[in-house]
This record gives C-alpha cells, sequence and structure tokens, in this order.
C-alpha cells in the first residue's frame, strides 16, 4: 500500500473499480459513498487527507466505473456488505477507519454489526439508520416546499407515476434546499445525477429521496447501534435531509465520541464547505 492505484476487484457479481491515493502512515480511510447506485465522485475531495494516510475509494457494484450487472437479485444490503469486505481482503486492508456517507452509513453500520477485526474507528456523514426516521424527516422537510410542488409529488405518488418529468422535475425542489444548496447545482452534481443507476437505486430506496418504496423502506438499525464497539463519529449539515435531530439521536445510541452540525450546509456539506468539513473529517481521523 506505498504507491497510488486503481484498477478493479472480483467481488459478488462482478467487478468493481477502486482508486487508492497513497499518503501518510496513518490508518487508511476506506471510503464508502451514497446512493445506492451512485458513484464516488462527490466524495473525490476526501483525498486531501490523503497527506496523513491513505485514501481508499471504490465504486460499489453497479456504480460508476464498476459493472453494471441487470440481475435485480445482487441490490440487497446483505450482497453490498460481503462486497466490503472482499474489498477489504482483495486489497490487503488489516487495519481501517471507515467512513460512510447517507446510503454508505447504512452499509457501514451492518458491516460493523458482523463484528469484522482492524476497523478502528467509524465516521457517519448524512446518516440514515432508521428510514422510518428519515420518512418522517421528510415529510416535516417537503412541507417547506411551495403548495404546488407538494401537490405535484403527492399527485404523483398516489398514480404511481414517480417517473414522469413532473415528478422529477418537483423532486429537485426539494433536493435544492436539503441535498445540495448551492446555486447554481454544481456540474459534478448535476452528472452524478445523471449517471446514477436508477434500477438499483429504485429497488433498495425508491423513486426520490423521500418517497421509500424499496427493499430498504422498513431499514432500522437504532436498537443495534449500542452494538457499536468502536469510537464513532457522527457530522451532517445543518439543513441536511439527513436532520440534525436523527443524527444527534443515532449519536445518542451509539454513545458516539462525537457528533457535529456544520452551519449553512445540507447534505452535500463536502462540497458546500468543504474547508470545515475536512478539518471535522481529519480531527475525528485522528482522535482515536
Amino acid at each position: 500500500m506505498n504507491l497510488s492505484s486503481e484498477g478493479f476487484i472480483p467481488v459478488e457479481g462482478g467487478n468493481v473499480y477502486y482508486r487508492k491515493v497513497a499518503g501518510g502512515p496513518g490508518t487508511p480511510l476506506l471510503v464508502l459513498h451514497g446512493g445506492p447506485g451512485f458513484a464516488h465522485g462527490l466524495l473525490e475531495t476526501l483525498k486531501a487527507l490523503s497527506n496523513e494516510r491513505p485514501v481508499i475509494f471504490y465504486d460499489q457494484l453497479g456504480a460508476g466505473k464498476s459493472d453494471r450487472p441487470k440481475d435485480p437479485s445482487l441490490w440487497q444490503i446483505e450482497r453490498f456488505v460481503r462486497e466490503l469486505a472482499q474489498v477489504r481482503q482483495s486489497l490487503g486492508l488489516d487495519r481501517v477507519v471507515l467512513y460512510g456517507h447517507s446510503w454508505g452509513t447504512m452499509l457501514a453500520v451492518d458491516y460493523m454489526l458482523t463484528a469484522p477485526r482492524g476497523v478502528e474507528a467509524l465516521i457517519l456523514s448524512s446518516p440514515c439508520l432508521s428510514a422510518k426516521m428519515w420518512k418522517s424527516d421528510a415529510d416535516r422537510l417537503r412541507l417547506t416546499l411551495s403548495t404546488e410542488t407538494q401537490a405535484t409529488l403527492i399527485r404523483h405518488e398516489t398514480a404511481g407515476s414517480t417517473h414522469s418529468e413532473e415528478y422529477q422535475n418537483a423532486m429537485w425542489d426539494y433536493l435544492k434546499k436539503f441535498a445540495c444548496r448551492l446555486d447554481p447545482i454544481p456540474e459534478a452534481v448535476l452528472a452524478a445525477f445523471a449517471d446514477g443507476n436508477m434500477e438499483c437505486y429504485t429497488q433498495m430506496w425508491g423513486p426520490s429521496e423521500f418517497h421509500p418504496t424499496g427493499n430498504l423502506k422498513d431499514y432500522d438499525r437504532t436498537p443495534d447501534l449500542h452494538r457499536l464497539q468502536v469510537p464513532t463519529y457522527f457530522v451532517c449539515g445543518e439543513f441536511d435531509e439527513a436532520t440534525p435531530e436523527s443524527t444527534r439521536k443515532y449519536a445518542e445510541l451509539a454513545k458516539a465520541r462525537d457528533f457535529r452540525v456544520i452551519p449553512d450546509c445540507s447534505h452535500s456539506a463536502l462540497i458546500e464547505n468543504e474547508g470545515d468539513y475536512l478539518k471535522i473529517i481529519r480531527d475525528f481521523c485522528n482522535i482515536n
């Protein structure tokens, strides 16, 4: 693990792309991106931490540069947990700090509940650890949208026409408040959505961030957070769809070492306030 590298790793269902950014002698940071079905690109800025430790990114199966098989049976969280173990083994990552963002926090927690060895700390950024709590928060946040937008969303969700252009346009009214508050929306964010594997995303989560209908719709790890046996850290944005209220609750249940809220930021705090976000993650990595 002394040189920067990239390549592909065979996992259950296909091959996944990885990229390692070489760095200092610290414990490697292994990054689990959001989604599911989206790639690691929006988290690339975390490579700035490589002056202290290697930073390893990988695109989960079905996303980014990884294979995109058409087998719907692959889109289950249990398979992604096994995939994570296979990535660690292939890269020889005996010791890691594990970082998850959004859906990546679900994956990280389920992986940690298998009691893997060598994880020195767990960082959960903009977490979703209860689909019920996420939906409850989203229902409240939707009330801040215009009456017209709310009516459009409800009409298409009721009719089962969430694939329509009208629904997709209305969805962005929500995303611009709680997923990325920059105006205009950065090209990288638009590109990430355009490249997302919506078959994977829809099967596992649903047609939008705020309408879970997939196989994760009943996901709830709040009863298990006390079982996390490594130093655990939480961070979210002030206006995050992963709300500070829910994130604080998760942190309390996990008896977290630290919990931070980044002012004036949403779900994309790394993009909206790169400096403060990187400092927080660097601090989390270094205080174990």
